[in-house]
C-alpha cells in the first residue's frame, strides 16, 4: 500500500473522530503536514462531521421548543406542605370546647352528621325517695291514687345533637366559625326490679332545643379563655296526659371558659315562656328547678374527670339542686385505636328537677352505671 494511501486512510480516522464534539480535531488535519491530499481527505471528513452534528441538534433543538414551559416550576412544592389533618372535632390539638362546639375550622365535622350532647347512660340509681302520686299546683294535674314504686331503678339517657348550619355571622374569618345545632336529649326512670307491677317506666321526659354557638377568644386572667357564648331555644315535656302531664318553654343564654385542657367552666341563664293559665302544667316551676345553671368539670388526667353542676332558683327560695359527677374512662386505648369512649359514671343528685314529674319534690339520688361521651 502506498504511504499516500496511508495518509489517507489516517487522515479519515482524524475526520472520523471529528464527529465528536472536539474542538482541536482540525488541528489534527493541519497536522498532517505537505500531503495535500491526505489533508484535504481530513478536513472533507471534518466538514462532513460539522454539518451532521448540525442537522442532529436542529431536530432536538426544535423539539425542544415545541415542549410547551412548565406551567410553575413551584407546583412539586405544595407536596412539601404538610397535609391537613381530618380529626377534626376529634383532634386532640384543639382543647376540648373548641372540639364539643367545633369552634374552629380545624375542629369542624361538618354539617348534619350526628355527635353526643350530654353522656348516653346507662344506670342504676337509689334514691331517698320516689314520687308515688306526683302534685302539682296546676288544677286536674294531681295523682288520683299511688302506684307502688320502688326507690332502687334504672335511668337510661339518650342525647344527639346535628349541627345545622355554620359560618352565618363569621364568614370570611380564617379559623373561627359560629353554628347551629339541633338537640334532643330523652330521660327515662324506668321501675326495672318491681315486676309485681310489669315493671313500668315510672318517667319519661323528652327534651328538643335549638341553639346558636358563637366562638370568641378573649384572654380571662390567671389564664383562662372565654371560648364561645350563644342562645337558645328548648322544650321540655314528659308527653304525659291529664293528670300526669308536665312541660315547659324556655330561652337561654349560654357561655363557656376554659384554661387549657384541665377545666371547663359553663353557664347558663333562662327564662321561662309564659303560658296562660289555663295550659300550665307545673305553676312556679322556675321557682323549684332554678332560672340558671353553671358546671365546672376538671380532667384529672386523660382518665378521670369529675364535675359539679349547680341549679339555682336566682330567688330567697334558696331552691335548685346540685349534682356532682365522676367519670372514668374504661377500655384499653391500645385495643380501640385512641382513647375510649366509654366510662364508668357515678353520680350524685340533690334538689328539685331531677325530672319533670317531680319538678316540685326534693330528693337525693345516687347512681352507677355506664355513659358514652363524645362520639
Amino acid at each position: 500500500m502506498k504511504k499516500s494511501h496511508l495518509l489517507v486512510l489516517s487522515a479519515l480516522a482524524a475526520g472520523a473522530s471529528a464527529h465528536a464534539a472536539d474542538p482541536d480535531a482540525w488541528q489534527r488535519c493541519a497536522a498532517l503536514g505537505d500531503d495535500n491530499q491526505a489533508r484535504l481527505a481530513c478536513f472533507d471528513q471534518w466538514a462532513s462531521g460539522q454539518q451532521s452534528a448540525q442537522a442532529w441538534r436542529a431536530p432536538a433543538a426544535s423539539a425542544k421548543e415545541s415542549v410547551p414551559p412548565p406551567v410553575d416550576a413551584t407546583l412539586p412544592a405544595t407536596r412539601i406542605i404538610e397535609v391537613a389533618r381530618t380529626e377534626g372535632c376529634r383532634d386532640p390539638q384543639y382543647s376540648e370546647l373548641s372540639r364539643f362546639w367545633e369552634l374552629e375550622s380545624g375542629s369542624d365535622c361538618g354539617t348534619f352528621s350526628f355527635r353526643s350532647y350530654r353522656p348516653i347512660t346507662v344506670s342504676v340509681v337509689a334514691s331517698s325517695s320516689v314520687n308515688r302520686q306526683p302534685t302539682s299546683d296546676a288544677a286536674d294535674h294531681s295523682a288520683t291514687e299511688s302506684t307502688p314504686y320502688r326507690r332502687t331503678e334504672n335511668r337510661i339517657q339518650l342525647s344527639v345533637r346535628t349541627k345545622v348550619a355554620q359560618g352565618l355571622l363569621t364568614q370570611g374569618h380564617p379559623t373561627l366559625k359560629d353554628s347551629v345545632w339541633f338537640g334532643y336529649t330523652q330521660q327515662s326512670y324506668w321501675q326495672l326490679f318491681t315486676p309485681e307491677i310489669s315493671r313500668p317506666f315510672r318517667a319519661t321526659d323528652h327534651e328538643p332545643e335549638v341553639m346558636y354557638v358563637y366562638p370568641t377568644t378573649a384572654n380571662l386572667p390567671w389564664g383562662w379563655k372565654w371560648r364561645y357564648s350563644g342562645i337558645g331555644l328548648v322544650h321540655q315535656s314528659n308527653g304525659q296526659s291529664l293528670p300526669l302531664s308536665r312541660s315547659w318553654n324556655r330561652v337561654y343564654l349560654m357561655t363557656g371558659m376554659e384554661l387549657g385542657n384541665r377545666w371547663r367552666v359553663n353557664a347558663r341563664l333562662w327564662k321561662r315562656l309564659p303560658e296562660g293559665t289555663d295550659s300550665d302544667d307545673n305553676p312556679n316551676i322556675s321557682d323549684y328547678i332554678g332560672r340558671g345553671e353553671l358546671s365546672a368539670f376538671w380532667n384529672v388526667n386523660r382518665d378521670h374527670t369529675v364535675g359539679a353542676t349547680l341549679r339555682s332558683a336566682l330567688s330567697s327560695s334558696g331552691r335548685g339542686s346540685v349534682r356532682l359527677e365522676w367519670l372514668q374512662t374504661l377500655g384499653s386505648s391500645s385495643l380501640l385505636g385512641g382513647k375510649s369512649n366509654l366510662r364508668l359514671h357515678t353520680a350524685l343528685f340533690s334538689g328539685y328537677g331531677d325530672s319533670m314529674i317531680d319538678y316540685n319534690r326534693k330528693r337525693t339520688v345516687f347512681s352507677v352505671g355506664l355513659s358514652l361521651v363524645d362520639f
